[in-house]
């Protein structure tokens, strides 16, 4: 590594995400050098954030520099695979929103170039990642306040928007179904929490309930996982996701996470305690002592610098590169495999 500053490009704007990958980066001391979206607007609105970055015209000015270091993308779905497997071809590390992949072929090309390379293709989960109660959900988890975590269920339900959603939005071979989509959030926390190497789709389904003039979209899902850890032991996740959230609602989703242990479970509420507490964040953990409230104000976010110190380093502090693969592989396959409700 020539330098011990990170210097990244964005390539694909398409999605607001792209504006926390870049953030988190910012915030960990890596420097925005270009970027480039074949959007006006889209491109105008980041370069008015982000005064510091060039805005180039043809993404191979960055792929080609040799300067940079890492691409991140917020492109069309379908695009990102293609685009990270072009950057680490051409010697770069990737972060990725999610989802990463929107096929198979994708998921097993990208595979197959990281292992050539030696390069990282990382995804933004942002729901861990992002989350500081989920953060500390993950520090309680893994010093053993609940005992041998042996379930995780997520819950990632959406405001739908409809009026603000791009055409894409509703292209099933674009964005990859609602189970890549969203629910790669929680087959990454399924992962992360349980420690599970291994893991196999059980069952999925999925349904569109309210949107018959999208035929291609679906606006409920939900899997069942089972997992083995490296010990051996077998662990189960659940998985709902939907676009069900109503206007009531003060946010965009009440994202919930609830981690089973054998001596006590933790809750998540990631952004709203709905008539309790105010804001986001809200962490509650049950023991065999008592119940607990956990301040969460206080959580350094660890995803940013592991990344860069990964980038410089060559390691995998900020997420196992198989863990990566293995979340987006589970809902590619649950996708696939899901009955369609009626």
């Amino acid at each position: 590594m020539p330098s011990e500053t990170v210097r990244f490009a964005a390539i694909g704007l398409n999605h607001a995400h792209i504006y926390g990958q870049t953030n988190l980066l910012v915030r960990a001391g890596a420097e925005l050098v270009a970027f480039y979206a074949a959007e006006p607007d889209l491109a105008a609105q980041y370069g008015r954030t982000y005064p510091q970055a060039t805005q180039v015209s043809d993404p191979r000015a960055i792929l080609e520099d040799p300067s940079i270091h890492l691409i991140i993308s917020a492109a069309i779905p379908d695009e990102r695979a293609p685009l990270g497997i072009a950057a680490m071809r051409h010697g770069k590390d990737y972060m990725a929103d999610k989802p990463g992949f929107t096929t198979l072929a994708q998921l097993d090309e990208a595979r197959r170039v990281q292992a050539e390379t030696g390069r990282i293709y990382s995804i933004c989960f942002s729901e861990r990642f992002e989350n500081a109660a989920t953060v500390r959900a993950g520090e309680l988890a893994r010093s053993g306040a609940i005992g041998t975590v042996v379930q995780t269920i997520g819950l990632g339900p959406h405001r739908v928007n409809l009026t603000a959603r791009p055409p894409w939005f509703f292209q099933r071979s674009r964005f990859g179904g609602i189970i890549n989509d969203i629910g790669s959030h929680q087959a990454d926390q399924f992962l992360f929490f349980t420690g599970a190497t291994r893991a196999d789709v059980v069952t999925a389904q999925v349904a569109n309930y309210r949107h018959p003039q999208y035929p291609e979209f679906d606006d409920f899902g939900d899997v069942l996982l089972r997992g083995v850890t490296p010990e051996g032991l077998e662990v189960s996740g659940y998985i709902r996701v939907d676009w069900h959230t109503p206007d009531g609602l003060g946010t965009w989703g009440d994202g919930r996470l609830i981690v089973l242990g054998t001596e006590g479970y933790i809750e998540v509420r990631k952004n709203i305690d709905i008539a309790g507490r105010p804001g986001g964040n809200h962490l509650f953990l049950v023991d065999q002592k008592g119940t607990h409230c956990v301040d969460c104000s206080d959580v350094a976010l660890p995803y940013g610098p592991s990344l860069v110190y990964d980038i410089l380093h060559r390691t995998e502090t900020a997420m196992p590169q198989e863990h990566c693969f293995l979340a987006s592989e589970l809902v590619l396959r649950a996708e696939a495999a899901a009955h369609r409700l009626k």
